[in-house]
């Protein structure tokens, strides 16, 4: 898949979703991720667009990045030597410790107004090869309700407005966020949509936390730190990636078994420097799609402002 997905959201009528709804709405999209990664890059099974778009956000919170791909990873990760999962947690700990020291500079944007990003990617083949890099500028409507401007890969996206039964998932809207729990077990509840601790949940609840984190959005006060606390919690939370340059800072990774989503850190200061991912691009070979290509790719905001329409930054 050579393509960023996102849940822009699920609603089963002109109302909110209820929780119920939203529980049933997340095994679908559970039960949805486990069939892709299994039937690789098979078009005779997509998701319906009310589940999953192909609309993805670029950007992130005020101190991360965004990611590319979304996928479960099968190709024998578990294979690799991994550190310890306390040393895990303890990384995401840190992580939480910095993000209330740093706080957000960020102004709480208003409904009507734009988060604009400037992302930095890098792709390499996992295979070796030749890195191909981009920068791109992006403006999405902060509730949805106007077209958003992304900048995808260099590429140009004219995205509509939120459909009148879609909702973004995790929110966007502060007045939304501002709901979620600050508390890191009530959070993690959350992202389990409230089921047990299973690897098939926990995976999900990585996957909720990433996608909190991947933004464009501003937090509210300890929404963030609360979200690495909640991931923390994780039973299988690995360390992975270790040694990985982002721009000049050595990094450390944090990632769930069977995901293809690597949260990244300095290893010195434990500042969020943003989420890189395993990706690969479709290939049909004997008359069957296959997942071939595969690259690893990391995204790096440089810059993210509220502005008041499309074209508007600092």
């Amino acid at each position: 898949m050579d393509e960023l997905t996102m849940v822009r959201g699920w609603e089963a009528d002109r109302h909110a979703l209820s929780d119920d709804a939203r529980v049933a709405a997340r095994a679908r999209l559970g039960a949805a991720m486990v069939e892709e990664s299994r039937s690789g890059a098979s078009r005779g099974h997509a998701l319906s667009r009310r589940l999953v778009f192909r609309t993805a956000l670029v950007g992130v919170t005020a101190a991360a990045v965004g990611v590319t791909v979304v996928v479960a990873d099968d190709a024998k990760d578990d294979d690799k030597p991994r550190l310890g999962a306390i040393s895990a947690t303890e990384v995401l700990q840190k992580a939480a410790d910095r993000s209330r020291a740093a706080g957000n500079d960020l102004p709480v944007p208003r409904n009507d107004q734009y988060f604009y990003t400037r992302t930095y990617i890098t792709r390499t083949p996992v295979k070796g090869g030749r890195t191909r890099t981009w920068t791109d500028e992006s403006w999405m409507s902060v509730d949805g309700s106007k077209p958003s401007l992304r900048q995808e890969h260099g590429k140009i996206h004219h995205d509509p407005p939120l459909g009148k039964h879609e909702v973004r998932w995790p929110p966007t809207v502060y007045s939304k966020l501002e709901t979620m729990p600050t508390d890191p077990d009530k959070l993690l509840a959350q992202f389990r949509g409230s089921q047990p601790s299973t690897p098939h949940n926990d995976m999900y609840a990585f996957f909720n936390g990433c996608m909190l984190l991947m933004g464009p959005r501003v937090m509210p006060p300890g929404l963030q730190a609360a979200a690495f606390e909640a991931l923390a919690k994780l039973p299988r939370i690995r360390l992975d990636y270790d040694e990985v340059d982002v721009a000049g800072r050595t990094a450390v990774g944090v990632s769930y078994p069977k995901t293809a989503w690597t949260f990244l850190f300095d290893r010195k200061t434990y500042d969020y420097l943003g989420l890189r991912t395993k990706g690969s691009s479709p290939k049909k070979v004997h008359g069957e799609w296959k997942q071939a290509n595969w690259y690893y790719e990391t995204r790096i905001l440089q810059d993210i402002q509220v502005v008041d329409r499309i074209g508007q930054h600092g």
